[in-house]
């Protein structure tokens, strides 16, 4: 993925459902709810963990 800031290691089976839902930076998943992500064919508890986590990095949180 280039010109994105989403994390290095996230597995590509969740690259690509993200990029799949428009989604190629960490600001973005803001605009959604985590709930929502998880129904993502691609996103694992794995990948979700590290989301949250580059989330929480930046002070940001997915939408309530």
């Amino acid at each position: 993925m280039q010109n994105t800031n989403l994390p290095s290691k996230l597995a590509k089976p969740a690259e690509r459902a993200l990029t799949s839902a428009g989604i190629t930076t960490i600001e973005q998943l803001t605009d959604w709810r985590e709930s929502d992500l998880k129904k993502l064919h691609g996103m694992g508890p794995k990948a979700m963990g590290q989301l949250l986590a580059a989330l929480q990095e930046k002070g940001l949180s997915f939408k309530e």
